[in-house]
């Protein structure tokens, strides 16, 4: 079936990255692409790689009655301005997936000490599914809204959820260790990522404050120290963490209890191979793993994407299909690009 689509901040690297599913998805047909700061400019220009099959759609500056009747609607816009279009969008669209973190979090409380300002419409809060299917896959199936979870926060919720519901491992003291490839940071130029910063260099970031934090311990359920890196590549992430048991275990129950949770998820593969980001590129596919260290004590998950697939824009598609009654891997693929 034909599904009407709009993408609302499409000039940005996940709206981008949006397009490209799109072209590749049997139903959903876009005809709607915002860019305010590219209003008049052809997405081919701005992106070489979409020209060939988007070679007459322009970017528009979001004007609301535009998306009037549409059958969903992705919000690929910076922190805070999809709070001040989602009260009228709702009731112009048929579905909407926002891929910022405005209505991720189901506290409102948290969002001046995370995101430094007070939410603007905390009564939508409770609406929104968090968009990891794997976890959540009933509210994301009947929601009208939901909140596409970030890159880090899958990659770590991904490992650490089924342990945390399956009673193995303590909900205090989680630590996840992730590196996020540069494209994480947006398009918009920043010193921190220009290419003489990033090229040869490796860094911590966000010590104690970054502000996925409480998004990973809401969909994990666990309290965790988040410490993410920048690592030298476009695209990818690897997120290692380290919990305690709360009785004896192995690596041979982890693993198995990992494979049994994600026997029915598409997406997901566990195995006893150390996960790779470049195993993941350009797929929707998360790659996991396990081990128990008998010697300190420890059990450490880890958890591998692509942050502009599986981590943003293909989680979104992936989301928008179970919303819509369509198959759940339409659009999408578990095939990484090699080498």
């Amino acid at each position: 079936m034909a599904v009407r689509t709009a993408v609302i901040g499409a000039s940005g690297y996940t709206g981008a990255e949006l397009l490209r599913l799109c072209a590749a998805h049997p139903d959903l047909e876009v005809a709607y692409v915002t860019g305010d700061t590219k209003a008049g400019e052809k997405v081919g220009s701005l992106y070489p790689s979409l020209a060939a099959t988007y070679p007459e759609l322009v970017y528009e500056r979001y004007e609301p009655s535009a998306v009037d009747g549409y059958d969903v609607a992705f919000l690929g816009l910076p922190h805070g301005a999809s709070q001040a279009i989602v009260p009228d969008l709702r009731k112009r669209v048929g579905k909407v997936v926002d891929l910022a973190a405005d209505f991720r979090l189901k506290d409102a409380s948290l969002y001046p000490t995370w995101y430094g300002e007070e939410h603007t419409a905390p009564e939508l809060l409770a609406e929104f599914a968090f968009g990891i299917p794997e976890l959540f896959p009933d509210e994301v199936a009947g929601a009208d809204l939901v909140a596409a979870a970030g890159c880090y926060v899958t990659a770590a919720a991904l490992p650490l959820a089924p342990l945390v519901r399956a009673g193995l491992i303590e909900t205090t003291g989680i630590v996840v260790d992730a590196a996020s490839g540069v494209s994480g940071a947006g398009r918009a130029l920043k010193d921190s990522s220009h290419f003489g910063t990033v090229d040869e260099n490796f860094n911590a970031y966000g010590l104690l404050t970054h502000r996925h934090t409480p998004e990973i311990e809401q969909a994990i359920g666990a309290q965790v120290l988040f410490t993410p890196h920048l690592a030298p590549m476009t695209r990818g992430i690897l997120a290692t963490c380290y919990a305690r048991p709360t009785g004896t275990t192995s690596t041979a129950q982890l693993i198995e209890v990992l494979t049994d949770f994600y026997a029915d998820s598409p997406f997901v593969w566990v195995s006893d191979v150390s996960p790779s980001t470049k195993a993941t590129l350009g797929s929707n596919a998360a790659h996991l793993s396990a081990r128990y260290d008998e010697r300190t004590g420890w059990v450490m998950v880890l958890g591998a994407l692509d942050n502009l697939v599986k981590g943003a824009s293909g989680q979104a598609v992936q989301c928008a299909n179970l919303m819509l009654g369509l198959a759940e891997t339409a659009g999408l693929t578990t095939t990484g690009l090699w080498p």
